[in-house]
């Protein structure tokens, strides 16, 4: 493994920091964005991954950061990955 590969186990550790960090509730839907980056990855092209989860971020932030806000900014984007032919 390399000295930038983060193992599995230490993925808890990461978000409670990133949550102390930013201030981030401690609800942090980690499996949520996760599956986003896959779907994306696999759908669309891996490089999208993490604009993606970066772009569900915003739009849920603007609609008010709930989880429900989350969840439907990360709803949108998968279904967009499931159906995109490389058009927008």
């Amino acid at each position: 493994m390399s000295e930038r590969t983060l193992p599995p186990e230490a993925l808890d550790e990461w978000a409670a920091a990133l949550k102390a960090e930013l201030g981030l509730p401690d609800d942090l839907p980690v499996a949520l964005i996760l599956d986003l980056a896959r779907d994306v990855a696999t759908g669309v092209a891996r490089p999208a991954a993490p604009l993606s989860a970066f772009a569900a971020g915003l739009a849920a932030g603007r609609a008010g950061g709930s989880a429900d806000d989350v969840a439907a900014a990360v709803a949108a984007i998968t279904a967009r990955a499931a159906s995109w032919e490389g058009a927008p």
